[in-house]
């Protein structure tokens, strides 16, 4: 999720959506940014969720001034290349204090401090927030709900999952079981033991 102000996204807004820089604070996850990484626009000063966009990109660098901010040095050098998903206009942006309370990133504030969560420009959300708020975006844009995805691609998600690799729970359970089946081989090798011994008593 990028958080950012109208002045700034009505800049982002007049190129097309085709290009996003991210402030020095944020360097490190911006770098991490790659093609396929989706880019929810939350803007502070109307308290709103305005816009989905998709990254096309790698991260990369450029100082051009574009962008407005408080210090005259920052230039939002971290930039991506971005195509947009969903656009509103300012006045049908989705309320954040309807929305914003309810996401689970928000959930160690409390309800009426829910916007402390959102400060700084960049925040990594679980996809579940961002698909409920995006829904909600194509909602009000009064376009048709994303389809689900097919079984098929499901069932390969799971069978990835449940791959060759072990997880490390499960050579737990396979460790375990293995010192009890050893346990259990040792305790009949001595009772074997004990009956020969009476025999040949």
């Amino acid at each position: 999720m990028l958080v950012t102000n109208q002045e700034n996204l009505d800049i982002t807004r007049a190129r097309g959506f085709s290009l996003q820089g991210i402030d020095t604070k944020n360097r490190k996850k911006a770098v991490r940014m790659g093609p396929e990484d989706r880019v929810l626009y939350y803007v502070s000063d109307k308290k709103g969720f305005a816009a989905t966009a998709t990254v096309t990109s790698e991260s990369f660098e450029d100082h051009e001034p574009i962008w407005k901010h408080h210090r005259e040095k920052e230039t939002f050098p971290h930039r991506v290349e971005i195509d947009p998903d969903v656009v509103l206009e300012e006045a049908d942006y989705v309320d954040g204090y309807q929305v914003g309370p309810t996401l689970e990133y928000v959930k160690k504030w409390s309800p009426d401090l829910w916007p402390l969560a959102f400060f700084g420009m960049l925040h990594i959300i679980p996809q579940r927030d961002f698909n409920f708020v995006e829904g909600e975006l194509r909602r009000v844009n009064g376009d048709a709900p994303l389809p689900p995805k097919p079984a098929r691609e499901q069932k390969e998600v799971v069978a990835v999952a449940n791959g060759s690799v072990p997880s490390a729970f499960e050579m737990a359970v396979e460790k375990h079981r293995s010192k009890r089946r050893f346990l259990v081989s040792s305790k009949s090798r001595k009772s074997s033991h004990r009956r020969r011994n009476k025999r040949h008593r």
